[in-house]
């Protein structure tokens, strides 16, 4: 059981991408408090939890009543997450263009912290590793993100506020870039139906 945990555990790790989330919630963030930042932090903690839970129970029963495929789910969140990031991208740096009281929800719950590589992710390795072990890495690998996010001001500090803009900037195209794989491995398992 523990080895499936840690095998389950490292491809989930590898899509939350919990460091990459981090200049991205920074600039999200910038200029709001420190008992806000909380309060987001633990809302995108739990929603996404409830987000990937649900959709470990569920999402392929709720695709095969919607006749939604994989692939059409991947171009769709591939899309949300170009939006973001080019929204960041353009934006003037200073602070953030989503409502705090949402901020937590969308975009970091979802799609930033569980969004379509995560969701599609945790799919596959139920099959290799069964759902006690998906379930436990994915809880794990959200609360280490949730763990990143409140350490953001120490990580910042270190970068310094110049340099935490550039590898925002730099996380925004890899975002971006990741946005687009996505949407062209949904368009090409669309057309390998």
């Amino acid at each position: 059981m523990i080895k499936n945990v840690l095998l389950a555990f490292i491809p989930i790790f590898v899509a939350v991408d919990a460091i990459g989330v981090l200049p991205l919630f920074t600039s999200l963030t910038e200029g709001v408090k420190k008992k806000e930042k909380s309060k987001i932090i633990f809302q995108s903690m739990v929603t996404a939890m409830c987000l990937a839970i649900g959709f470990i129970f569920l999402g392929k029963a709720v695709f095969n009543l919607m006749g939604i495929s994989l692939g059409d789910f991947m171009v769709a969140g591939g899309s949300i997450l170009f939006y973001i990031a080019v929204a960041d991208i353009r934006g003037p740096g200073k602070g953030s263009q989503y409502a705090n009281q949402e901020l937590g929800a969308v975009p970091l719950g979802t799609p930033l912290i569980v969004g379509p590589a995560v969701l599609t992710t945790s799919l596959i390795i139920i099959g290799e590793y069964g759902l006690p072990a998906t379930l436990i890495s994915v809880l794990i690998n959200i609360l280490l993100a949730g763990l990143i996010l409140s350490l953001s001001g120490f990580i910042i500090k270190i970068l310094g506020k110049s340099g935490s803009r550039a590898l925002s900037k730099v996380t925004n195209l890899l975002l971006a870039a990741i946005a687009v794989m996505l949407i062209r491995k949904g368009i090409v398992q669309i057309f390998h139906l």
